[in-house]
């Protein structure tokens, strides 16, 4: 039976999400149709993430096991074809070893957060980032985000719905880099909790704006509390960029 590697580009707008639920249409749902479309797939498809409703993805990775031989490239435009006009892309698919696992085999998960630190409104980035008005010190949450690199119990960034087992989590990179009206953070760690990017950068967007201090930041972290996380910033802004294997 072989299986395939899809790496994934979607606008996460008006979805509920990566993985498929009862409330409205998932990114997931989507292939798997179109992949029924073409053939029974078994086990369905497998994603390296579960990103949540409204986060954007540039290189989602997900493995599927399918009951013929396809060439790579024709897949990947037989899918594309099937999934007009949804904003869904599949932008590579490669043939996988039997035990490659989208989820399970992943070294790194590395995320970018847009920020638009501007007054006027959103235009073309609407949907795609999250404005924030107020002036924003980058340099300074730079700096303030480095307390959060390392193995740490993570728990004041943990969304309260988060099913993890264990809250410990490293954190390998977290750089906050300003490219004219935007705030660009990176983020990479071999798995992150539920909702944990956008509750540490709605916490720097506080050390950005003066609210915080860098030892604000420093302390709700070993408050290990949720009540302490500054805000969760919103979806919009998200998108899983790159997973390593």
């Amino acid at each position: 039976m072989p299986r395939y590697k899809l790496v994934i580009e979607y606008d996460g707008t008006g979805y509920v999400g990566w993985q498929r639920q009862a409330n409205g249409l998932s990114v997931q749902e989507i292939i798997e149709s179109a992949l029924s479309r073409l053939e029974p797939a078994r086990g369905g498809l497998r994603g390296a993430g579960r990103t949540d409703a409204g986060v954007h993805a540039a290189a989602q990775v997900g493995h599927v096991d399918l009951a013929r031989e396809w060439r790579p490239d024709k897949l990947r435009e037989a899918l594309n074809a099937q999934m007009r006009p949804e904003k869904v892309a599949i932008l590579l698919v490669e043939a996988a070893a039997e035990d490659f696992d989208a989820r399970f085999s992943a070294k790194a998960r590395h995320y970018l957060f847009r920020i638009v630190n501007r007054r006027a409104p959103l235009t073309f980035d609407a949907g795609r980032a999250w404005l924030v008005k107020r002036p924003l010190d980058a340099a300074a949450m730079h700096e303030a985000a480095q307390c959060l690199i390392g193995r740490h119990d993570f728990s004041t960034f943990r969304d309260s719905d988060c099913q993890a087992e264990n809250p410990v989590r490293t954190l390998d990179k977290l750089d906050v880099v300003r490219k004219g009206d935007e705030i660009h953070i990176h983020a990479s760690a071999r798995a992150f909790l539920h909702r944990q990017v956008r509750s540490m950068v709605g916490s720097l967007e506080h050390v950005g704006s003066g609210k915080w201090r860098a030892e604000d930041l420093k302390a709700a972290l070993g408050a290990c509390d949720r009540a302490r996380c500054g805000q969760v910033a919103p979806a919009a802004g998200l998108y899983l960029i790159g997973v390593d294997y």
